[in-house]
């Protein structure tokens, strides 16, 4: 008995565990019929800080993000950027009151974002990986 508690737990936490695991990974998306094939974490970064508006390939690079309360948008920019929603939150306040740059336009969840950024070839956004499907391409995986 105490050995069939103990495989079981075992079980369970090798199931939780996995979940997470798979539940982590983000993919950057693109609509499917953008020229941009791959992007760098760096480059992503950079669109997302309004630090670049652009793609590689020059072509306009317009970033669309998560809803400030999602938790795929924290887990985002910490590890795409490495900052905390506070740190953002600053980054973006000190950004638009010296006109250099305004925050992506927010949208509320990975389908919305997935229907937005797969109707224009210009829009850059993420969303959990277990959304992607035909209509957009995932130039890269924040893990």
């Amino acid at each position: 008995m105490r050995i069939a508690r103990i495989v079981c737990f075992s079980l369970l936490a090798i199931g939780m565990l996995t979940t997470h695991a798979q539940a982590g990974d983000i993919a950057v998306v693109v609509a499917s019929n953008s020229p941009v094939n791959s992007l760098s974490v760096a480059q992503v970064s950079d669109i997302f800080l309004a630090k670049s508006g652009t793609f590689p390939n020059g072509g306009p690079a317009v970033p669309i993000d998560q809803a400030d309360s999602s938790t795929i948008r924290n887990e985002f920019y910490s590890k795409v950027t490495g900052k905390t929603p506070e740190l953002l939150k600053a980054y973006w306040s000190k950004m638009i009151f010296t006109g250099q740059g305004e925050p992506p336009r927010e949208i509320a969840d990975s389908e919305k974002i997935k229907k937005l950024v797969a109707n224009n070839p210009r829009y850059i956004g993420y969303i959990d990986k277990a959304s992607v499907d035909a209509s957009v391409k995932v130039v890269a995986t924040v893990h």
